[in-house]
């Protein structure tokens, strides 16, 4: 089994204390996010497979990632945009971010860490062109440091439609959810961006902006995982929604807990009741949901 640590919010950021206690205690308890019973989680050495490691920030978690891999292989989803502070008010400075990717690289291997460029936003301070241009940058300092960027554009849900407009107001920009086509040509100026720097780039869950020189994503990859560990790990493919090609998982996550504030996230209603969250965040519950006490 592999699991998943988290997408619905920022584990390593803001609560690698919590993880490492449930690795510690063996399990973690998980509140579906789709109704029903909570359920167990192993988190026990030969239970897991492989961890998956969501972030923006290593920093917290980097100076126990060994007792992560103790337990088992992991690898890095490591999100770094370099988008304007109306856009990510709470995530670290572009410069920490590739800095810390560069060391996972180093002490853990090129495979351990794959960068994320994602979601694409194109807003009046984020248009293609600047996408073009912030894209290479961001590739030209991770040369050599990752071989996969993943890109998707942003699913315009109704909270992200609604955070999305409240950071324009308040910001003074305007957004938009390009057309396809439009879609399609960035993608193909940002494949061929990455194959310069040695990286594939691959597009996740949106297989209609393929194009030549991209290629569908796997994020929660048996593969890359079986690489890291030098043996084989299998798991079937079972994606979380149509066109996601990711071998099954278990994330141990919650939703609405991740404080950083991102205008365009999908799993954030609201910056301060995430805030709130964290700030009543016991590290020593035996769930993240706010079912734990």
């Amino acid at each position: 089994m592999i699991v998943s640590a988290s997408y619905r919010t920022d584990i390593p950021a803001f609560y690698g204390d919590w993880f490492m206690n449930r690795i510690a205690a063996g399990d973690a308890r998980v509140a579906s996010p789709y109704g029903g019973r909570p359920y167990r989680v192993s988190l026990r050495q030969g239970a897991v497979d492989g961890f998956v490691l969501w972030t923006r920030n290593i920093g917290p978690l980097a100076g126990r990632l060994p007792e992560v891999a103790a337990i088992a292989p992991f690898a890095v989803q490591f999100t770094v945009t370099g988008y304007p502070r109306a856009l990510e008010p709470g995530v670290i400075d572009t410069e920490a971010a590739i800095a810390q990717i560069r060391d996972l690289a180093r002490v853990w291997g090129r495979r351990a860490v794959v960068w994320r460029y994602d979601p694409v936003v194109d807003t009046g301070l984020t248009g293609p062109a600047w996408h073009r241009g912030n894209f290479a940058a961001l590739a030209a300092a991770l040369d050599g440091a990752v071989d996969e960027v993943v890109v998707s554009f942003a699913q315009i849900y109704a909270k992200t439609r609604r955070n999305l407009d409240a950071a324009a107001r308040r910001h003074g920009f305007s957004w938009r959810d390009p057309e396809a086509g439009e879609k399609r040509a960035l993608i193909g100026g940002l494949a061929a961006i990455a194959a310069a720097h040695g990286m594939r780039l691959t597009v996740c869950t949106q297989p209609e902006y393929v194009v030549e020189g991209a290629e569908p994503a796997r994020c929660i990859d048996a593969a890359r995982l079986s690489d890291i560990a030098g043996r084989t790990i299998t798991a079937r493919v079972r994606g979380n929604r149509p066109g996601c090609l990711c071998h099954e998982s278990r994330d141990i996550g919650a939703y609405d807990s991740c404080p950083q504030g991102c205008a365009y996230c999908y799993a954030v209603s609201s910056r301060a009741a995430a805030k709130r969250f964290l700030a009543a965040h016991d590290a020593g519950a035996d769930s993240l949901d706010r079912i734990s006490g």
